[in-house]
């Protein structure tokens, strides 16, 4: 039996690692708890961009996030362990695992084509608000940061009539083509989604792990002023992350080549990061000399 089947927990009683059951479930378990974290509670990077749309936007957000917080963890908890206990050791279709789970839960009841149709009719309606939110998050992102100097002045340049960063959207839509189309070379359509998902994941543990830094390593003032509790939740999250990003070089489902795999989820990170700082270091250097 292959090392990949032994992480997902596979483990049969004649197999003579059967005795690593237990760590190899915890490894299994972790990596879904750090990527429900990530995937789950994500978002809150949308606050430096929206709030100047809200009334009072401190109370407002943080009384939103106090009462969303626990609803959203709870409904992927709930969720993924509906998936995994209708399909069990079968493999998950990571594009549609809710129809697939619906096939096999109601396959048996007249009434499971009304109740899928209904279901994939909300999934639309989320799908649609999901790339809504991060449509808007997306573009307007790097214009906020061009407006603070911290990219090159040009991702923060307007269209003289609709008031959109066109510069800003053209890039973003350029990158998430580029990605959508490397996804596909030598891969299957699972492993390519699973491929853009993982370096997803990736992006986003990056940038959760130097946002929970600040209570600790950013500048004195947000230091000396953090509690205590805010330093144990930012060191708690830094962990999660961590984790979520050491644990996408892992793929969920089978693929021809989990070396390959891995590569590909590091050569991303890798050179992402580093256009990343490239521009990040072009639009200092222009800022100082303005």
């Amino acid at each position: 039996m292959p090392f990949f089947s032994l992480w997902r927990g596979e483990l049969k009683e004649y197999h003579p690692l059967a005795m690593a059951a237990p760590t190899v479930s915890l490894f299994y378990c972790l990596n879904i708890m750090s990527k429900l974290a990530i995937g789950g509670l994500s978002g809150f990077e949308y606050v430096a961009i929206l709030a100047g749309e809200c009334r009072a936007p401190a109370r407002t957000i943080g009384r939103s996030v106090l009462i969303a917080a626990p609803i959203i963890a709870l409904m992927f908890i709930l969720g993924t362990s509906s998936v995994l206990a209708f399909i069990g050791n079968n493999e998950i279709d990571l594009i549609g695992p809710v129809p697939q789970t619906l096939r096999l839960g109601m396959h048996s009841f007249q009434i499971a084509g009304a109740i899928a149709s209904v279901a994939i009719l909300f999934m639309t309606v989320r799908s649609i608000s999901s790339m809504s939110i991060h449509f808007t998050g997306s573009s307007r992102l790097p214009m906020v940061a061009g407006w603070d100097n911290l990219l090159p002045r040009w991702f923060s340049h307007l269209h003289p009539r609709f008031k959109t960063p066109v510069n800003s959207l053209l890039f973003v839509g350029t990158i998430v083509l580029v990605f959508a189309l490397t996804s596909l070379i030598g891969a299957g359509v699972q492993e390519a989604f699973q491929l853009i998902d993982q370096a997803a994941n990736v992006f986003y543990g990056t940038a959760y792990f130097a946002m929970f830094a600040i209570p600790l390593f950013g500048a004195r003032a947000l230091r000396q002023g953090a509690p205590l509790w805010l330093r144990i939740a930012a060191i708690a999250g830094m962990i999660t992350c961590l984790l979520a990003i050491f644990f996408t070089v892992f793929p969920i489902i089978d693929v021809p080549s989990p070396l390959l795999f891995a590569l590909k989820i590091i050569g991303v990170a890798v050179v992402a990061n580093a256009i990343g700082v490239t521009i990040f270091l072009l639009g200092r250097r222009r800022g100082t000399e303005s």
